[in-house]
């Protein structure tokens, strides 16, 4: 057991039994199963950002590799992660949930599971058997579509693809962009304005669209960006696309809503243990580094100059560790965590990027090898800082709550 391991250890005593279970299981297979497949992840030109697990697993290995991890993940139970009970799935607490997806995010090389978006449980009637069923199943996978050329940071108040009711149908026009997996997905969950009025207060609402329904458009070649070498953000038009009005999700109105519930668990509280897991190998990286590597005659380990860097990931893991299980326990204890969620979306992403690049400059020339992960931590994390609703909007989330009547600082 190495150190960081120890340390995660001695401070597992508040975590229950169970969790515990679930921590070593996940930890044993990153360390068994996927490290041993990870160099081989990080020199592919296949792998993308944005896709899901399942996909790049295929993009990058062979069926044989890629069919024995998905077989170990249904083995272990650990493929219904994220899955409530009363849906198939192992019912896990958010903090058991953030926990194991800590261990999995210590490595590059992406774990199978069924990633399915939280508003998706929201599916009724036929919805459960065309959409819920085969996503849970992992026979289809999903892409949110709010994100517009000139609506980022303000979604609501900027959007403009709209949809308007025809008869048993209702037409979308518009464009959305930067959509993760919108060319490999199934479905799209597109948010559409169908009240210019209300907008964000009861005039956006959710559909979910068949991404080879005739009026989709995607833009194959997708957007080029430095996160991966191959495309995973697309422009995606609507063009008259006519979806039923069954294929609502939730209530006409809604939309934004559950846009905003997703954003909150989905992305912005589960962007703790992704970086949570990456600062973790990057720091036992960084010791292993800084014992071995000597200048001067002595181990750069005793220069000062490392140690403090050392000392400073150290404390970011600890206190990003903290917040995000502390925000992980009010979820489960049912309290709206949306201001916690953008706290930890924002500290994670910053000081997770700040941890990579600490370890990069502890490892010289080294860190900036495609053969070890660093690299490939720091971008994921960097964007992290823009993905999901940028830092500036993280801390204006934060502001308003500080600043409301109902702004208890606890």
């Amino acid at each position: 057991m190495n150190m960081m391991d120890s340390q995660a250890d001695l401070g597992a005593f508040q975590l229950p039994e169970e969790v515990r279970q679930i921590r070593d299981v996940a930890r044993d297979i990153v360390r068994n199963e996927l490290l041993p497949l990870e160099k081989q992840f990080l020199l592919s030109k296949d792998h993308a950002h944005g896709v899901k697990e399942t996909l790049n697993l295929r993009y990058v290995y062979d069926e044989k590799t890629a069919d024995r991890l998905m077989g170990l993940s249904k083995e272990t139970g650990l493929f219904y992660l994220l899955v409530p009970e009363e849906h198939g799935g192992a019912g896990l607490s958010q903090l058991a949930q953030v926990v194991a997806m800590e261990e999995f995010m210590y490595t590059a090389v992406p774990f199978p599971f069924a990633n399915v978006p939280n508003i998706l449980y929201g599916c009724k009637g036929d919805q459960i058997d065309n959409y819920l069923k085969p996503v849970i199943d992992g026979k289809k996978t999903t892409a949110f579509a709010q994100t517009e050329p000139d609506a980022g940071s303000d979604p609501g108040g900027m959007m403009k693809t709209k949809a308007v009711r025809e008869g048993s149908d209702w037409v979308i026009n518009g464009t959305k962009m930067w959509i993760s997996n919108a060319n490999e997905c199934d479905v799209l969950m597109v948010q559409a304005v169908t009240d210019p009025d209300k907008r964000q207060r009861g005039g956006i609402t959710m559909f979910l669209v068949d991404r080879k329904n005739p009026g989709v458009k995607i833009e194959e070649a997708g957007i080029p960006t430095w996160l991966s070498p191959r495309a995973g953000q697309y422009i995606v038009h609507f063009d008259n696309c006519r979806v039923p009005a069954e294929d609502v999700l939730g209530e006409v109105g809604n939309g934004f809503r559950l846009g905003q519930k997703w954003l909150t668990i989905h992305d912005r509280l589960m962007r703790g243990p992704l970086a949570l897991g990456k600062m973790r190998r990057a720091i036992e990286m960084s010791v292993d580094w800084a014992k071995s590597r000597s200048t001067f005659g002595k181990p750069i380990s005793e220069r000062q100059a490392i140690q403090w860097r050392l000392v400073d990931m150290y404390i970011d893991l600890k206190a990003l560790r903290s917040m995000t299980y502390e925000a992980a326990s009010r979820a489960d204890a049912g309290e709206d965590v949306r201001t916690e969620a953008a706290l930890v979306k924002l500290v994670s992403t910053e000081w997770g990027a700040r941890c990579i690049d600490h370890a990069i400059q502890i490892h010289g020339a080294m860190g900036e090898s495609s053969e070890l992960p660093l690299t490939h931590f720091y971008k994921y994390l960097r964007h992290a800082q823009i993905g999901g609703g940028t830092s500036e909007i993280q801390r204006h989330l934060i502001a308003r709550h500080i600043l409301s009547d109902a702004g208890a600082v606890d």
